[in-house]
């Protein structure tokens, strides 16, 4: 349960009470029957619900009603499970009704997202680019952070500040803190977003994984203070026509966002502190925009820096919306910036 004794501490963030302690015995209820669920692209989502609808007296399971979203009746749910969602007024109205919520695995943990499809701008996401973003995170923790052979600006003893950046469902930040854990490192995480709702989810997300967090509701950097020695995001950036929170990156194809939040980290890192990004940028004519940016930002540094180019293909179906009609493809990139002493 999460309130005011418990491991979340909050900045301007006041979450309903008792639909927040129901949707946290909800995933703590649904982790003790062993459930795991890799949740897909909404494409591949869509193909398996046209489907089952088309497939007669199928048997409905804690995958289909927190993994696929399906319909349920009533008593295809253990009561207490039932009585949760009702309580966190988690069940979508409808004959069979649904999930207000899904469930996804990762890495042993299960998190909260948005139900199917997530059409509302205050929707949080969860899918194959929070599962790169988890990869790029242990990646990177384990050769630029916790490698012997690497300095790391936080004393081996001291706790680590951490910082998630539009943190959604919290997966970025729960993955590595979980990394700290397991190097035996101190640390402290705190996750902010401009969506209350993901804020919400994030809370509980993290409170079920057993790590203290700090929540603070705002856009990019402007509602936390100070100094971070890690801080991760996985900014939106596709350009969305809805202007939704959790999918739009603004101009440049969607691109503004991810530049935006990586300037600002560089005035945020502590002395040897690391920015981990991982972002998509749309490919024009063989070129990479955001790397342009990047680049031009970073030479006044002299900080240690690397780029990846992570998946060169991801959300395909996008390059079919007249704005993207003079994109070669979209791909998945992951930025590190090393910060070295002295002022950035």
């Amino acid at each position: 349960m999460i309130d005011s004794q418990s491991a979340v501490s909050t900045t301007n963030v006041v979450p309903n009470a008792r639909e927040t302690a129901a949707l946290t015995r909800l995933l703590k209820e649904v982790a003790g029957t062993g459930y795991a669920f890799i949740t897909p692209t909404p494409v591949t989502h869509q193909r398996y619900l046209d489907q089952r609808s088309r497939d007669q007296d199928q048997d409905v399971s804690l995958r289909d009603i927190f993994g696929w979203n399906s319909p349920f009746a009533s008593h295809q749910l253990a009561p207490s499970l039932l009585a949760l969602l009702q309580q966190a007024g988690a069940v979508l109205a409808g004959n069979p009704a649904r999930s207000g919520v899904r469930i996804a695995s990762l890495d042993g943990d299960l998190l909260l997202h948005s139900s199917f499809p997530t059409g509302a701008s205050s929707s949080v996401f969860f899918g194959p680019d929070t599962y790169r973003f988890a990869r790029f995170i242990r990646h990177a923790l384990t050769e630029h952070v916790l490698s012997p052979n690497t300095a790391s600006g936080s004393a081996p003893h001291s706790t680590v500040r951490i910082l998630d950046v539009g943190c959604g469902s919290g997966a970025g930040g729960i993955a590595a803190a979980r990394m700290m854990q397991g190097a035996g490192r101190e640390c402290s995480l705190t996750l902010s977003d401009i969506n209350p709702t993901a804020l919400r989810y994030a809370a509980i997300n993290a409170d079920v994984a057993g790590i203290p967090v700090r929540l603070a509701l705002g856009d990019t950097f402007a509602a936390v203070d100070g100094q971070f020695d890690l801080i991760i995001s996985n900014p939106p950036y596709l350009y969305d026509d809805n202007r939704r929170t959790y999918r739009h990156g603004g101009d440049g194809l969607g691109r503004a966002l991810s530049v935006r939040i990586a300037r600002e980290a560089l005035t945020r890192l502590a002395p040897g502190g690391q920015l981990l990004l991982y972002t998509g940028v749309a490919i024009i004519a063989g070129a990479d925009p955001f790397l342009d940016e990047m680049t031009a930002a970073l030479s006044s540094t002299g900080w240690p820096w690397s780029y990846t180019e992570i998946d060169p293909d991801v959300f395909g179906e996008e390059l079919s919306r007249p704005i993207y009609q003079h994109a070669d493809r979209i791909a998945a990139v992951g930025l590190i910036v090393c910060r070295s002493e002295g002022p950035p």
